[in-house]
């Protein structure tokens, strides 16, 4: 794993507040509802948490046009501030598309209030360079599903 200067490092303001975008980082129904590239799916029993410093996040991410690819996440959390910050050992596992070798990679996602009620994401990700590309690709077909779960939580907190 590298330790020195991050290889991908992405900022990103959603129109949430920022305990939800944080609850969608660490709540097991919340992640399986956005998280992955589009298509790839979480199944819900294969996800725990425990969200604290010196607890881990594990889930499975599956391809349904390709099931036997079953991507095995598991982050091992080394510092953890509720609403504010996320930081930890990333390792990627199982049954990975074909030229990916198991890897794993420093983790830190950061939670910043913005004006309007609305967040900011800090992500910086340690990884090995030749997969900087596919993870950044990753996180922006990430966010896309990510912006539509946080919009469909808000619509009944606006119509009350």
């Amino acid at each position: 794993m590298t330790t020195g200067t991050p290889q991908l490092v992405i900022s990103r303001v959603f129109d949430a507040p920022r305990e939800l975008v944080y609850r969608a980082f660490t709540d097991p129904d919340h992640l399986a509802s956005w998280w992955g590239p589009i298509g790839n799916t979480l199944p819900r029993d294969e996800i725990e948490f425990d969200v604290r410093p010196g607890g881990y996040q594990r889930w499975t991410e599956v391809n349904p046009a390709e099931p036997d690819l079953r991507v095995r996440v598991h982050v091992d959390l080394t510092d953890v501030t509720d609403g504010e910050l996320l930081d930890g050992v990333m390792h990627v596992g199982g049954r990975l598309q074909k030229g990916v070798e198991p890897f794993a990679t420093r983790l830190r996602v950061e939670f910043h209030d913005e004006a309007g009620g609305r967040t900011r994401l800090e992500i910086r990700q340690w990884l090995p360079e030749r997969l900087a590309p596919h993870s950044a690709e990753g996180w922006r077909q990430a966010f896309t599903k990510l912006t539509a779960a946080l919009t469909n939580v808000q619509v009944p907190y606006r119509k009350a």
